[in-house]
């Protein structure tokens, strides 16, 4: 992996770091934040995500760039929320993943994502069809309706298992 890469997530982590402790001031009253009865911090309704990341194949033992992308809907006065993900591994056998999301805040700031799916690999028709099973966790820091943040991911199939420690960048709205 280009220390360039290493280098741009690390100073993308800082950024979100720095601008973390700036005061979020918010209008409580709008029905696309989900009110948690449990604090006093409110979440978007519905998040648009990405996450970029080195991949790491753990049996082949081979690192790629992966893309993330996903939309949750969090459920009314839930720390819950539902939606789809895809996932594209930049390799030789060109990765795809499509799954349903499941996600769960425990904390405020922590967002875990377990998304069953199918993956195939390559672009020619008729490739085969396998199950996978991703689990996703992010810890965000908000700038307005931004959030952003360090990512880690365990992903199985069927050919191989792989990790991934990036960044998440998510849009709520």
């Amino acid at each position: 992996m280009s220390k360039r890469i290493i280098i741009a997530l690390i100073g993308l982590v800082v950024f979100a770091t720095s601008v973390s402790g700036q005061d979020h001031v918010d209008d409580h009253n709008h029905p696309e934040h989900v009110h948690d009865d449990h604090s006093a911090h409110t979440h978007h309704r519905n998040e648009l995500g990405i996450a970029i990341a080195p991949v790491h194949f753990i049996k082949e033992g081979e690192t790629s760039f992966g893309l993330h992308l996903h939309y949750i809907h969090n459920l009314a006065n839930s720390k819950f929320g539902v939606g789809l993900g895809y996932e594209r591994v930049f390799d030789d056998h060109e990765h795809h993943t499509f799954g349903v999301v499941g996600s769960y805040r425990p904390i405020e700031r922590l967002a875990v994502n377990l998304s069953p799916g199918l993956t195939y690999e390559g672009a020619e028709e008729g490739a085969p069809l396998n199950f996978a099973l991703h689990l996703e966790t992010a810890y965000e820091f908000e700038v307005d309706d931004l959030h952003i943040g360090p990512v880690l991911e365990f992903a199985y199939d069927q050919e191989d298992y792989h990790v991934a420690l990036g960044i998440h960048i998510g849009f709520g709205f």
